[in-house]
C-alpha cells in the first residue's frame, strides 16, 4: 500500500465516527416521534382566540422551540415537520382540533408553515451556542429562540395573514403583536427546560454537537 493510500485510509478512519454520529438511530427516531406527539398535545390544548381573525394563543410555540433546543436542527425539523404533515393529512392536531389542507387557506397558515423552519433554525443556533459558549449559555439559547421566533414564526405569521386574510402589512403586524409577550415567556420556559435536559442527558444534543 502506498503512502497516499495509507493516508486516505487513515482519513477515512478519522472521519467515520463523525459520520456515524450524524446518522439517526432508533433513539433519534424515538425522540422525533415523542417530540412530534408533544407538539400535537400542546396544540390541541384549548387556546385563547385573539382579535377578529381568531388566531389562537396556544402552547404550540413552546414545544416547537423546545424541539429545536433539545434535538438540534435536523431532528427538531423532522419532529415538528412530522406534526405538520400529520395535521395536513387529516389528524385533528392543529389548534382547535382543526386538520387538513384547508388550514393553508386560513390566517393561521403562516404560523403553521413556520413551525418546522423555526425548530430547525433554533436547533442550528442552539448547536452554535453549545459549541462556543459555557457562560451565560441560557441567555444565548434564549436569544436564539427569540431570533427564530420573531424572524420566522412572526414573520411568516404576518405574511400568512396578509395573503389569506387580505390585511395590509400594518394591520397584519398589529394582529400579530399580541402573540409576542406570550411567546417571550414561552421561550424563557423552553430554555429552562432545555438546559435542564442538556444537563441530565448530554448525549441527546450537547455531546453530539461538540
Amino acid at each position: 500500500m502506498s503512502k497516499t493510500d495509507s493516508a486516505t485510509a487513515a482519513d477515512a478512519t478519522v472521519q467515520r465516527p463523525a459520520a456515524s454520529r450524524k446518522r439517526w438511530n432508533a433513539t433519534d427516531l424515538g425522540l422525533i416521534a415523542v417530540f412530534a406527539a408533544l407538539v400535537a398535545v400542546s396544540s390541541i390544548v384549548p387556546g385563547i382566540p385573539v382579535g377578529a381573525l381568531g388566531v389562537p394563543i396556544t402552547l404550540a410555540t413552546l414545544t416547537v422551540m423546545l424541539s429545536g433546543l433539545v434535538l438540534g436542527a435536523g431532528r427538531g425539523f423532522a419532529a415538528v415537520g412530522l406534526y405538520v404533515l400529520l395535521g395536513l393529512a387529516g389528524l385533528p392536531i392543529f389548534s382547535g382540533g382543526r386538520s387538513g389542507l384547508g388550514i393553508l387557506a386560513s390566517p393561521s397558515a403562516g404560523y403553521i408553515i413556520a413551525f418546522p423552519l423555526a425548530a430547525a433554525a433554533t436547533g442550528y443556533l442552539a448547536g452554535v451556542v453549545i459549541r462556543r459558549t459555557v457562560k451565560f449559555r441560557g441567555l444565548w439559547l434564549f436569544a436564539a429562540a427569540m431570533a427564530s421566533s420573531i424572524v420566522i414564526v412572526h414573520g411568516l405569521g404576518i405574511l400568512g395573514m396578509m395573503v389569506n386574510a387580505k390585511l395590509d402589512f400594518g394591520k397584519a403586524l398589529l394582529a400579530d403583536l399580541p402573540f409576542l409577550p406570550g411567546d417571550t415567556l414561552k421561550n424563557v420556559l423552553a430554555v429552562v427546560i432545555a438546559v435542564a435536559i442538556h444537563k441530565a442527558f448530554p448525549d441527546v444534543l450537547v455531546r453530539r454537537v461538540k
